[in-house]
């Protein structure tokens, strides 16, 4: 490269340019003894000497001192440094250099303020340096931006030298070329420097291949500051541009891979993310068992490997038949790279290696994209197990893949490998406590003479989360039915497990035939001895809400209590709704407390609504609007012909957000009434002698509804029964007998006094009567209430009326 034209000589002598970088340089003719001969005006700027004052003088009387070199006679040395006197007193420090002209013991001197020769000498250094970088172009161009100079060779730019008075044109394709001479003429005609410019070019040789430039340039100017031209630097900038693209990548693979705790949504994340930034196309496979959110298994080599596809991307590509969501792979060869990436190498097939991977051309055709010739293996590769692998393929035009962009998918597969298996391992322990909050809740519908119901369930997160929310339908004897509804305090297995052992603790209460205010004061207690049981920190964790309410299909009354719960609502066979009016206690969480029992008619057909608080607490109501609207979407969908889990599935979808906050819970049970025809009641007399009526009296009743089957056992029946209560109860005293699927007898004294079963010795001449009532019967029990207590006995009706 000419480096004095880059220090401003234009190629052309004629042209505008001239030398305005020799602009300040002194001159002078010595004669064989030293005396000046002839002095430019150049030398009478830099000294303030004229001419006629100093030829034929001694050039030293001009000179501050005399160096060692100039004491020895009149020549003057090759070169050097000299200080010279200025007419004004000033010292100049010059750098000089002495040329002997050819034919003559004369000699011309050039001379120079130091500081501008090593100035001159610096720039020329650097302008050495940057002209020999193989991938810096330095390129001169004149005022009509014709490259004047430039250090382009062969290999540079299009890989042909550039000629000088050569346009842009004439390398680039034509579009480019124009967009970056609008750069250069802006830069001339501005005199702003344009710096570090990104620019988008195709070599006229090579159009389909794009190349980035970043872009460099500034004007010169001559000695009077008039634009000569523009000196432009252009820089390979590909390797910078893929390097910041490798960390825009990590980064985003960072930003959105993991938010999800699916494993689906978190496969197709990264493949997102990897394609079309990383490779043209991108596939995540997964180990069949992943998607359950078990491990993987450890097979090696090659075979049917249970790989599935999760996840492709782009959305929009043409993808081989044999490639879709949820696909199988086909089975693999044993390849070399196959065992490679199995022991956790990112791998590089070429097209021939993935065909020969697949078992060959046939098989391969289903999965290879047609226009593929290099595709990446990475694997997912965590906790020391291969869920299974991120491929990605180069297609068309694209570069090959390199050593550096496989280190890059070696980190972003082991961060999409985190990811991964931290949403199997949710997916596993969600399945769990799914699968226990299932086991633990009762039957979604059940259909009893008292009622049908059916509950609904929706968890918090819609689906994501679990919690300790429930409902039950329990029947109990003598046709009656429990409805409950409860919500335990906070989210998670914990919560379950709480709610799993109330709910199994009410069920046993209920089978005693508790009334509803004793039920929960029991249950209050077991809640304090839980809060006990618990680890430290987590005594406050432990509380509950609860409604139970026991409904009698014979009386149509229903006796309920609350232990902090929100309220049933009604929903009458006219279509209107209102909530009850009951006096709620405290929660669970506070023993001690008494609870109030209400008890309401229920005609046939009406509808009795249990829920939990998530259904009716959203962000933008309080609890009483929330009641209100329920009330209102009961009384709008609660109708007669419409099945019940229908309506509570569409309660739920109308009530709640999508993403709940909190579980929702909804129990309908629909009542029925035993009709008056199969019920008969009878007034027992005080004396034993009513024994033998009662036996008369059931044998007639049963007689009546056709039961001659059961008259020898249910007389068996009531004569113990009534016998105890005269005998030990206390007056008045009433039998019932009550017929559906079951046959019940009922015998009810006004005393509180606990029938027990015993075994009576053989010389006993008592004792065996509710031993043969538990023999003859299928169940018996006993209840109490107030002042009162009933024991009864059930029979089994083969063909019920």
């Amino acid at each position: 490269m000419n480096v004095n034209a880059i220090n401003g000589y234009s190629s052309d002598p004629g042209g505008a340019g001239g030398a305005y970088s020799l602009d300040g340089l002194a001159a002078a003719v010595l004669d064989g003894r030293g005396a000046v001969v002839r002095w430019t005006a150049t030398a009478q700027d830099l000294t303030g000497v004229t001419a006629e004052e100093v030829c034929g003088r001694p050039v030293r009387e001009l000179m501050a001192d005399l160096p060692d070199d100039l004491r020895n006679g009149p020549k003057m040395p090759a070169s050097g440094r000299v200080r010279l006197r200025h007419r004004c007193g000033d010292v100049i420090d010059v750098t000089f250099r002495t040329i002997e002209v050819e034919g003559s013991a004369e000699f011309l001197v050039l001379a120079a303020p130091t500081h501008s020769v090593a100035d001159h000498e610096q720039g020329a250094a650097l302008l050495r340096a940057l002209s020999s970088q193989d991938r810096i172009t330095i390129a001169l161009h004149d005022t009509d931006l014709a490259t004047v100079q430039t250090n382009a060779t062969r290999g540079a730019l299009d890989g042909r030298p550039v000629q000088p008075g050569t346009r842009l044109s004439g390398v680039l394709c034509a579009e480019d070329a124009e967009d970056l001479e609008a750069v250069l003429r802006q830069v001339l005609q501005t005199g702003v420097p344009a710096v570090r410019r990104n620019q988008q070019v195709r070599w006229r040789q090579d159009p389909a291949r794009p190349h980035t430039l970043s872009v460099s340039a500034f004007r010169l100017e001559d000695g009077k500051g008039r634009p000569t031209g523009v000196a432009a630097l252009y820089i390979d900038s590909a390797d910078e541009l893929r390097t910041r693209r490798h960390l825009d990548l990590a980064r985003e693979v960072a930003e959105r891979v993991g938010a999800s705790l699916d494993v689906v949504r978190t496969a197709q994340d990264l493949a997102d993310v990897i394609a079309p930034a990383f490779g043209d196309l991108a596939v995540v496979v997964l180990a069949h068992s992943v998607f359950e959110g078990d491990e993987p298994s450890r097979q090696v080599g090659g075979g049917d490997l249970h790989l599935r596809t999760a996840a492709l991307a782009p959305a929009d590509a043409v993808w081989p038949a044999g490639i879709r969501h949820g696909g199988l792979v086909p089975p693999l060869s044993d390849h070399p790279l196959l065992r490679s990436s199995q022991h956790g190498k990112t791998v590089v097939y070429g097209r021939e290696d993935f065909v020969a991977l697949f078992g060959g051309p046939q098989p391969a055709q289903y999965v290879l994209p047609e226009d593929a010739h290099t595709v990446m293996v990475a694997p997912l590769y965590a906790r020391g197990l291969t869920l299974g692998d991120i491929v990605v393929w180069r297609t068309g035009r694209s570069d090959p893949f390199t050593e550096d962009e496989a280190d890059l998918m070696k980190q972003i597969a082991s961060r999409g490998a985190l990811a991964i298996d931290n949403a199997r391992r949710y997916t596993r322990e969600h399945r769990a406590a799914v699968a226990l909050q299932e086991r633990l809740l009762p039957p979604a519908t059940t259909d009893t003479a008292a009622a049908e119901t059916a509950g609904v369930y929706l968890p918090a997160g819609g689906g994501a989360d679990i919690s300790g929310d429930w409902y039950d339908a329990i029947a109990l004897p003598s046709l009656r039915l429990a409805l409950v509804a409860g919500d335990v305090v906070g989210h998670g297995m914990p919560a379950s497990a709480t709610m799993g052992r109330l709910r199994a603790a009410i069920q046993t209460l209920a089978d005693l035939e508790m009334e509803p205010d004793e039920l929960l004061t029991r249950i209050a207690d077991l809640v304090q001895r839980l809060a006990a049981e618990a680890p430290p920190g987590g005594h406050d964790s432990i509380g509950a809400t609860c409604l139970y309410a026991v409904y009698d299909p014979v009386t149509q009354r229903c006796t309920m209590a609350s232990a902090g719960h929100p309220p049933p609502v009604l929903v009458r066979p006219g279509g209107s709704a209102e909530p009850v009016g009951i006096s709620p206690g405290p929660p669970l969480s506070v023993s001690g407390m008494p609870y109030e029992t209400t008890t309401i008619d229920l005609e046939p057909g009406t509808i009795l609504a249990l829920y939990t608080d998530g259904l009716i607490e959203r962000g933008d109501r309080d609890i009483d609007q929330g009641l209100r609207c329920l009330t209102d979407a009961l009384a709008a969908s609660c109708r007669p012909g419409r099945a019940l889990d229908e309506t509570g599935r569409a309660l739920l979808a109308g009530l709640v957000d999508q993403m709940p906050r909190d579980d929702a819970t909804l129990l309908l049970a629909r009542t029925r009434a035993v009709p008056a025809k199969n019920t008969a009641h009878w007034e027992i007399p005080a004396n034993l002698a009513a024994v033998c009526e009662a036996r008369e009296w059931a044998a007639r009743q049963l007689t009546l509804w056709g039961l001659n089957d059961l008259l020898f056992t249910t007389e068996l029946i009531v004569s113990e029964l009534v016998t105890n209560a005269i005998r030990y109860g206390r007056p008045p005293a009433e039998l019932r007998l009550i017929r559906h699927n079951v046959l019940v007898c009922e015998v009810t004294d006004s005393s509180s006094t606990q029938p027990r079963l015993r075994r009576a010795r053989t010389t006993d001449e008592g004792g065996r009567g509710l031993f043969l009532v538990a023999q003859l019967g299928t169940r018996w029990g006993c209840r109490h209430g107030q002042n009162r207590k009933t024991i009864w006995s059930e029979q089994h009706i083969d063909c019920p009326r």
